[in-house]
């Protein structure tokens, strides 16, 4: 546009300035909108991440750390070790078969006794006094006997002269039976009460020693009563009661030779010898009962005492031992808690075996590649999600 056409056409001036002044506020107000945007993205920025950050830190702390120990194999024992009992050979108590009051007890316990023995004497004044009238009443049907044995006789002359019936002979017969009869029967209750006063005397059935002493001088003793006056035993020999688990019961057999093992005689070791088995797994146990004999003549081993009894032929397992701090007593009995490969928990129910003190044997329940949570809170339940502590070792490793 030429200078003159400017000035004759103004209004075309006005028009283009005025689009000038438009893109130039346009242009301003997007760079300005640009830095506001710029600047409120500088300061939401942080909080975002501030927040983002706070919410993966409260998750991951809402999922506890635990430590985890794996089950360690024990030694195996050598051979199979098994708690005994051991009982006497013979072992009975002595009750009285008398009524009355004890006169006297000659043996106390830790006495050696033979057999037949006088151990106490018992009174039996109401028995005596019974076997005297025994004796009179025997006296009695005797001299009645005596009677009727003549008047039988005589009956049996006069029967035959006919002087008198056959009917009185015959009541005279039966009356002399009778008589006789009752002679018998009073001489039988006399040796009763004699057998019985002779029970009086308490003696000793076998050889053997007195083991206790339940009576004393003065008591009232009553015939057939539950309170026994002396306990018997036999010690010389004893016989040693042990439950072989299932797993090892086909590996008895009789005449097998165990050792004795005595926690008071730690240097001593007693040859037992298999006697016998019961023949059946017990449905209790899931064991074998075994009888086992052992000489005592030096009566070394007391009767009663709790044992060890060790088959060296046959082997015992190497049980898994766990710490005593990983276990958890439940209502329904032991738990550990075992994490599972997705880091869940798992309560699982183990059988304990013996304690160690720091570590407790578990027999059944865990393998060697198990993690099991070391310290487990009370409030540990089953699916719970729990992170795993990194080792400290491994930390410093990275």
């Amino acid at each position: 546009m030429t200078a003159n056409e400017t000035d004759r056409n103004p209004s075309k001036i006005g028009s283009s300035l005025g689009r000038t002044t438009t893109g130039r506020l346009v242009g301003l107000t997007v760079v300005v909108g640009i830095i506001v945007l710029v600047a409120a993205w500088a300061g939401l920025a942080p909080r975002w991440r501030q927040r983002a950050a706070l919410e993966v830190q409260t998750r991951e702390l809402a999922v506890p750390t635990v430590t985890v120990v794996t089950p360690t194999p024990g030694k195996a024992p050598p051979g199979l070790l098994l708690p005994a009992e051991i009982k006497p050979w013979i072992e009975t108590p002595i009750y009285a078969r008398a009524s009355g009051y004890l006169k006297r007890w000659l043996v106390d316990i830790g006495a050696h006794v033979e057999a037949g023995q006088l151990l106490a004497e018992i009174e039996t004044p109401e028995l005596d006094q019974q076997l005297d009238q025994a004796r009179q009443e025997l006296l009695q049907a005797q001299a009645a006997a005596a009677m009727a044995k003549l008047t039988a006789e005589r009956s049996a002359r006069l029967v035959k002269s006919q002087s008198i019936t056959g009917e009185e002979n015959d009541r005279a017969q039966t009356d002399l039976n009778m008589k006789t009869a009752a002679v018998g029967a009073a001489a039988a209750n006399i040796r009763r009460l004699e057998q019985l006063q002779s029970f009086a005397r308490v003696t000793a059935p076998f050889a053997g020693t007195i083991t206790a002493r339940k009576t004393d001088i003065g008591e009232l003793i009553t015939a057939g009563g539950a309170k026994e006056l002396f306990r018997l035993a036999q010690l010389d020999k004893l016989r040693v009661y042990v439950r072989v688990p299932q797993t090892a019961a086909l590996a008895i057999e009789s005449g097998q030779i165990a050792e004795l093992l005595i926690p008071e005689l730690p240097r001593r070791v007693f040859q037992a010898k298999v006697a016998s088995t019961a023949g059946q797994i017990s449905a209790d146990s899931r064991t074998l009962l075994t009888e086992l004999h052992v000489d005592n003549a030096g009566g070394e081993i007391l009767a009663g005492s709790y044992a060890q009894l060790r088959f060296a032929q046959t082997k015992g397992e190497a049980a898994l031992t766990v710490p005593a701090n990983t276990l958890l007593f439940r209502p329904e009995g032991p738990r550990v808690g075992v994490v599972r490969p997705d880091n869940s928990v798992e309560l699982r129910p183990v059988t304990l075996g013996r304690d160690f003190g720091q570590t407790v044997e578990i027999s059944a329940g865990l393998s060697l590649k198990d993690r099991v949570i070391l310290n487990p809170s009370d409030s540990l339940v089953g699916g719970a999600t729990v992170r795993i502590a990194v080792p400290a070792t491994t930390e410093k490793a990275k």
